[in-house]
Parts: structure tokens; sequence; C-alpha cells
């Protein structure tokens, strides 16, 4: 499937690592010019070395996604480097446990409330801080594809996932209401929605990229809660999560909207 994507511009939020690594890979293989971001420079660094050493086109261009005028000043260097961002995928954001430092994780009433801040910062501002820097060149272009990658969390609620729901479920009505106000101006705007994945530094042993059921009876006894993913062996890996995000920011997406795509192996049919 041709999904002309070739010169189109891509910022990645959260690019250096795990699904935003992916994203940024599969997108420059369909011929987009990707920016990569992540708070960390050193791995936006990486992984814009990998595309170019793949015969790509990325720059690296760190800044936190929490602060509004430096995404402002990431996206015009973007597009002095590369041109407008045609293509914003909303990837940064992480569990309540590795935000806040604390160990388990915590109920609601357990965790102490400078870390509630913290963790609406990262996974809910950050993606309307990039949404506000990238919307009116978008407006102005009548042209644009963003894509936010949320959490079954914010579709369903998770216990002692109290606030990461809430800010995934806020980045889902967001999403919706803004399909609805660029959508005259020809942007869509979507969301991918992911449960557990495999990748290369999990805090579960099960979530390892090496971990099979016959070694690991963990991911075995998880497996149980996702249909295909049993059937596989496997959990969500982060191409899967890449492939659905090429193909909504991609020109076969054109008449898509507002929807909340689930790549969670049936964890959540809704």
């Amino acid at each position: 499937m041709e999904l002309e994507l070739e010169g189109k511009v891509a910022l990645v939020t959260g690019g250096g690592m795990g699904v935003g690594r992916a994203i940024c890979k599969r997108l420059a293989a369909e011929g987009a010019r990707v920016a990569v971001n992540d708070i960390l420079p050193e791995r936006c660094a990486a992984v814009a070395a990998e595309i170019a050493e793949a015969g790509g086109t990325a720059l690296a261009v760190p800044f936190d996604i929490i602060d509004l005028d430096a995404a402002r000043a990431g996206v015009a260097r973007i597009a002095e480097a590369l041109g407008p961002v045609d293509i914003l995928v909303n990837n940064a954001g992480v569990v309540p446990e590795r935000r806040t430092g604390e160990i388990g994780m915590p109920t609601f009433r357990e965790m102490a409330p400078h870390f509630w801040k913290k963790i609406v910062d990262l996974n809910y501002y950050g993606v309307m801080n990039c949404v506000a820097a990238v919307a009116d060149s978008m407006v102005e272009r009548r042209t644009g594809k963003i894509v936010s990658m949320v959490s079954d969390a914010g579709r369903v609620g998770e216990p002692r996932m109290a606030v990461y729901s809430g800010a995934k479920a806020a980045i889902i009505g967001f999403s919706r209401a803004i399909a609805k106000e660029l959508g005259p101006h020809g942007i869509t705007v979507n969301a991918v929605s992911l449960s557990a994945v495999a990748h290369e530094n999990p805090i579960a042993g099960f979530q390892k990229l090496t971990a099979t059921v016959e070694s690991d009876e963990t991911l075995r006894k998880v497996l149980r809660n996702y249909p295909i993913g049993e059937g596989l062996g496997r959990l969500t890996r982060p191409e899967d999560a890449a492939d659905a995000v090429a193909f909504l920011a991609s020109a076969r997406a054109a008449y898509i909207t507002g929807q909340v795509l689930g790549v969670n192996g049936g964890f959540v049919m809704v």
C-alpha cells in the first residue's frame, strides 16, 4: 500500500526509545523527513543517526514538551531545517511509577499530591503544547495529520493508575474536540491506544522483547487477557504501534478523524 509520505515532515515526541523510536524509523522508511524529539539530546541524536545510516532524513530536536515556548521554538527550528510540520505524533509520556520515582504502583490515595501535576503535565499538557505549536501552520496550509498515543487505561480506567488514566482519557476527549475544530481546515486528528508493550527498557521482565511464553510464566498468564496476543504468543511490539501511526498519518486515512485505534491484542474492545 502506497502511503504517500515521501517528503512529508513529521515531528515525533518521545522519539528517543521504544515506541517513539519505532515510529520515527517507520515514517522515515516511508520517505518522511523526521524530527526526532526527546528530552535527552543523546537519545534524539542516536535515533536520528540510525535513520541517516539507513538512508533517511532526520533531525534531532531535543526539547521539553511541558514548556510551550520550547515546543514553539522546536517547531520553528524544524520548519527552518526541514520545512513546516505536516505530521505530529504525540508519543511522549510515561506511566506513573517512572515519572514519580515511587516504588511500586501507588493507589490514588497513596500517591503524594505533588506527583499529580507531573503526570498530567507530561501526558496531557505536553500534547496540548505540541498541538498549539503546529496548528496555525497546518491551518494556513490546509493540511496536517495529528496522531496521539494514548493508553487503554484512559479508555477503561486502571486501578493504581488513576492520574495517568485521567490524563490519557483527557487526550482522547481533546483529540475528538480538535478533530471537529480542525477538520474543516483539512486536518485529521486521531489516537492510537496501547496496553502492555514489549520494549527494550521495561520495568517488568514479561515486557522484555526477548520474553517468550515458553520461558516466562508471567507473560503466559498476562496474555490470557489479550486474545490475539495469546494466539501469537506475544505482547504488542513497538513496530505494531508504528504501523498504525504510519497508516493514520498517510493519505490512505484521509477520511478518518476523531477515532481511537486500539493496537492492544484485543485487551480492550470498544
